[in-house]
């Protein structure tokens, strides 16, 4: 099997489990969605180190301890990302999966708004509308819902946030994933001892099934973002972008046709202006992309 299949084979891993977590949080209830995303930390953060330990990386992980803009940088990305997983499992244990999959519909936007904003680029007129079809989208579902679809939004923006420092930071990814976590495992610690001294923690209390599922969080938040890994280095940026889709796409499956959640026909309104807020990016994306590709190739020279 050739590089590039790896590579596309890696990315439909990596979205395709993704695409599966609504029915992973659900197994987890009646844990808390605080209870389930200390745990995700605590257990991501030991996975990870494993894997260092076993790759004999663990002395990388001092020359970042020695850089203090570093750490500041590593704790706000900790929060960022711990933020967007605490508004993920919110969303599946309240039942607001639809909500959930709007965000990362909308997340790519996000990073055109985030680099906008951020880093002074330049939109394109396709990408101006895809970001207008991006917010007559959230505009209709605001009607439809009564209120902003805050879920969305903030599971878009924290992760688009979390993207800017990222890419700041220029981190490894398992040791900027292990510092990531790290930073925000102590009070995710603090919280379980005292859900534990209050008897209100699920861990302990309702069997090993559900201990061995809760402890699995760490191996289920690595594994997809290994797979994403692999794929990154084989496939092109915008193929993965595209790609992405699919995980959304099957968090909208499992609400409506697993976990029973209502679409009204205002809500099929504003989905269908986020896919085609989607369309116009992903056009314009591959554009870009094969301009590129086209202004890199070089022109044999004349014959003297």
């Amino acid at each position: 099997m050739n590089h590039t299949r790896v590579g596309y084979l890696y990315a439909f891993a990596a979205y395709f489990l993704w695409g599966l977590f609504p029915l992973y949080w659900k197994l987890l209830e009646p844990a808390s969605p605080l209870e389930v995303l200390a745990h995700r930390v605590l257990w991501s953060a030991v996975l990870v180190m494993l894997i260092l330990v076993t790759l004999r990386r663990v002395g990388t992980l001092r020359d970042i301890l020695a850089t203090p803009r570093k750490l500041a940088g590593i704790a706000l990305a900790g929060l960022l990302i711990s933020g967007n997983w605490g508004v993920y499992i919110y969303a599946v244990h309240t039942d607001h999966v639809l909500e959930s999959a709007l965000g990362y519909y909308i997340n790519p936007l996000m990073f055109v708004i985030a680099g906008l904003l951020v880093f002074g680029e330049r939109l394109r007129p396709l990408q101006w509308t895809a970001v207008a079809f991006g917010a007559a989208s959230v505009a209709t579902l605001t009607v439809d819902y009564g209120r902003l679809p805050w879920i969305a939004l903030v599971l878009a923006a924290c992760f688009a946030l979390y993207g800017v420092v990222k890419k700041r930071l220029g981190l490894p990814a398992v040791q900027g994933m292990f510092w990531e976590t790290a930073a925000v495992v102590v009070p995710a610690m603090a919280f379980l001892a005292w859900l534990n001294s209050t008897g209100e923690d699920t861990f302990a209390r309702l069997g090993w099934g559900h201990a061995l599922i809760m402890a699995s969080a760490g191996v289920a938040t690595a594994v997809p973002l290994l797979f994403f890994a692999g794929a990154a280095n084989r496939i092109p940026m915008v193929a993965i972008g595209i790609m992405q889709y699919i995980a959304p796409s099957m968090h909208m499956v499992i609400g409506v046709a697993i976990l029973g959640e209502p679409m009204t026909p205002v809500s099929w309104a504003g989905f269908a202006l986020i896919w085609t807020a989607l369309a116009v990016f992903t056009v314009d994306a591959v554009r870009a992309s094969r301009a590129v590709r086209e202004s890199t190739v070089k022109i044999p020279a004349a014959v003297e």
